[in-house]
């Protein structure tokens, strides 16, 4: 497989505008549905950017931030630290203080996950609720694992809680990328996933050093074909492009500023010896089939040259990238893009990613401090900051069910718990963000294809998946093995306050702050208002809900109450802030 092909082609659909798709088609009904449904060809839209901005945006720096704290500062950070905060989550944070909330985001949980199991009988070599990963590979149950996987990742997603792990973990995901379908070993996969969870908020310097020799890496990238006679290029390019130092201006014919084409060559050199192995499972190095001369690199390297070394000259190759400046820089701008803002300015360069920069070297490549810094600066709690991300599918889709508490069966119902993770999984997949592959190994386009960045995960493909995903749970919800997910529209009022869940403008406005990240106008909320109440006095809710509370197991005064819930919810959910964080 050519990896660079993607370079020849749009690396991702353009926006269309939400007033674009006004009739939403059926909801989402069920994972093969969904698969079998042909999508049109999505074309460029005239709204989308056709050049970055010009205009400053900010001036703001990387100075705590020491301004108010409250609800909507807490929601903020953790809107961008976590995929769609909780009312709990968000009013404890507030609650608290800032430091006292970033050092509960930076916290690493004291246990790993438990890694995926078995929900098929189609797997007749491990019981149901065991673990596959550890077992032999088997290609006739691979499809099974390899969904087990993707199911498992989602379930981690949904069970967050309030750490950055799962977020960074995606970044990281993100960043070395490999997928899943290529590399066809589910182990592989789970080993992969388990290396960038263990290093989602450590060390990057480590990770990379790791990473490069984890199994899955090696064959999604060809390494394991690395010969000292026919040395893989593959992998050597992506580490220095995509991974690592990135490219910096084109000097000449394939040579670029922070590397040149006989870098690249260098270091595919340094990476030959190193194989996969499927039985049991890891990765290992052949000193026969090891390039041993010595390899020297470009001035972008300072002429320097590494020595023969065996199974450890690979770690001499990651050094050697990780003491230029740009390898700090070029990590701090995506990690600026992931939790910022696509556009990196003068101003943004000089202020943020510089000084993040040096922070992160001085730090010996730990991420942590970095995220600290940037999470707690004067500079990401700007107003301007805030709401003005479009939040990825996966985002999107957990948001929903963390948000609206959506209910998923326990893991003593493995099997459909699984079930509806998979369900979960489809419907991001549609939306065109599939977890464990990536389009290609640069990732998704929405974090580099400039100028339209996060625009392009709102399309006319896109936009009407959104919409049919949120009808359904508010709607009559998914059904699976007889156990349903949908939002209990009454049970998520009920756990507010008394006062708020009683008083039309106080319920309102008590979904408008856990749901959208900047402020309404007045016609918005009247229009929310009219959803709740199409042409009825304020009173009206407080009199029905108070029935209802009366009378909780009336079926006429519950459905009174719940239709009207979820016609507000509906009009909430397709306003285009919605889709902001």
């Amino acid at each position: 497989m050519n990896r660079r092909l993607f370079l020849q082609r749009n690396a991702g659909v353009l926006s269309a505008p939400a007033a674009a798709v006004a009739k939403r088609p059926s909801p989402l009904a069920a994972p093969a549905a969904a698969a079998a449904q042909t999508d049109p060809p999505e074309t460029v839209s005239r709204y989308a950017n056709k050049a970055l901005p010009v205009v400053a945006r900010t001036t703001t720096t990387l100075a705590p931030y020491t301004g108010a704290w409250g609800p909507d500062q807490a929601a903020h950070l953790l809107r961008r630290s976590l995929l769609g905060p909780t009312r709990a989550e968000i009013a404890a944070a507030a609650g608290s203080n800032l430091t006292a909330v970033l050092n509960g985001l930076l916290a690493v949980p004291a246990t790993p996950p438990d890694p995926p199991v078995s929900v098929s009988a189609t797997d007749t070599s491990v019981a149901i609720g065991q673990t596959w990963t550890t077992q032999i590979f088997d290609q006739n149950f691979e499809g099974v694992r390899r969904a087990s996987l993707r199911d498992w990742w989602m379930g981690q997603l949904l069970g967050q809680g309030t750490s950055l792990v799962e977020q960074m973990t995606l970044f990281w995901h993100n960043h070395f990328v490999v997928e899943f379908g290529d590399i066809n070993d589910a182990r592989m996969g789970y080993e992969y996933c388990r290396l960038l969870r263990q290093y989602a908020l450590g060390n990057f310097r480590q990770l990379a050093k790791d990473v490069t020799v984890t199994p899955a890496m090696l064959r999604y990238l060809n390494g394991n074909q690395s010969t000292a006679g026919a040395p893989n290029e593959n992998y050597g390019r992506e580490l220095l492009e995509l991974f690592t130092v990135g490219k910096g201006p084109l000097i000449g014919p394939g040579n670029y500023t922070n590397y040149t084409e006989a870098d690249v060559q260098a270091a595919a050199r340094v990476l030959t010896g190193w194989r996969d192995l499927s039985s049991p499972m890891g990765s290992y190095f052949t000193a026969s089939r090891h390039d041993t001369t010595t390899k020297v690199f470009s001035a972008a390297f300072g002429n320097a040259s590494i020595t023969s070394s065996g199974n450890t000259e690979y770690q001499n190759l990651i050094n050697l990238i990780f003491q230029q400046a740009e390898t700090a820089r070029f990590i701090v701008r995506k990690l600026y893009r992931w939790f910022v803002y696509y556009l990196i300015d003068a101003q943004v360069e000089t202020d943020i990613v510089q000084p993040l920069a040096t922070l992160l070297i001085q730090n010996s490549f730990e991420i942590a401090p970095v995220l600290r810094a940037l999470l707690g600066s004067e500079h990401f709690f700007d107003v301007l900051n805030r709401g003005c991300l479009i939040k990825n599918p996966l985002a999107f889709t957990v948001g929903l069910c963390r948000q609206m508490q959506v209910t998923f069966p326990p893991a003593s119902n493995v099997v459909v718990q699984y079930g509806m993770w998979d369900y979960l999984n489809s419907v991001a997949a549609v939306q065109q963000q599939t977890l464990g592959d990536p389009p290609n190994v640069a990732g998704w386009a929405a974090y580099y294809q400039t100028p339209q960045y996060h625009e392009l995960w709102i399309n006319a493909v896109t936009l009407p998946r959104r919409n049919q995903v949120t009808d359904l749970f508010i709607g009559t919800g998914y059904t699976r093995s007889g156990v349903k997910i949908v939002i209990d529209a009454v049970a998520l009022v009920q756990s507010f306050p008394a006062t708020t869940a009683a008083d039309c403008n106080l319920l309102i406005a008590e979904f408008v702050q856990l749901m959208v990240p900047i402020t309404l106008t007045a016609n918005q909320v009247a229009f929310l208002k009219s959803a709740l109440l199409p042409g009825l006095p304020d009173f009206e809710w407080t009199v029905e809900w108070q029935q209802f509370l009366a009378a909780p197991t009336n079926a006429a005064k519950k459905a009174a109450v719940t239709t009207k819930l979820q016609a507000m919810l509906r009009a909430l959910m397709g306003l285009a802030e919605y889709h902001l964080s």
